[in-house]
């Protein structure tokens, strides 16, 4: 389970995770948005969140706080991206200005980049407002789960470095 603030980098350090381990890759992004950015009922997204989770073997990025029990319950290991409030916005206006427009592999078709106030006062205010309760559930859980927090893309491409490909 990999969590962290949007423009951490959850999606491409979960596909660099899911090329070295071959485990099934969700993005959940692309299950929670339809097309023109329509959200999912809450009861249909838990509903396919606990399909999801159900599963064997994977690899889940995304927060959603309102399904993120279910998913540390089923998870073994819960990998957050705790990176600066500064890399977070100044990656995800990156983003947007190459991507404004075009969908991302990672998001479901029909739901173009496009410039978000709000979606940017969610990104600026996510270590004030979110970060404290995710470290707490992950302490919850630290004694029966392998709880791992990175700080930036040294600690992740180190963590990412010593993990053999199981392909």
């Amino acid at each position: 389970m990999v969590l962290g603030c949007c423009g951490a980098g959850k999606s491409t350090f979960s596909k660099k995770l899911h090329e070295k381990t071959g485990l099934e890759l969700i993005h959940l992004d692309q299950y929670y948005w339809k097309p023109n950015w329509i959200e999912t009922e809450t009861k249909e997204w838990e509903s396919i969140v606990n399909d999801l989770a159900a599963k064997s073997n994977w690899i889940i990025d995304g927060n959603y706080g309102g399904t993120m029990d279910v998913r540390i319950e089923r998870a073994d290991t819960i990998i957050f991206l705790n990176y600066s409030t500064a890399t977070c916005l100044y990656r995800v206006c990156s983003r947007i200005i190459k991507n404004y427009g075009r969908t991302r592999s990672d998001m479901t078709d029909g739901c173009p980049e496009r410039f978000d106030y709000q979606f940017l006062h969610y990104v600026a205010t996510f270590n004030i407002v979110k970060r404290k309760g995710i470290l707490a559930k992950m302490g919850h859980v630290a004694k029966e789960k392998n709880c791992i927090v990175l700080r930036n893309d040294k600690e992740a491409d180190a963590f990412l470095g010593a993990i053999h490909n199981s392909r």
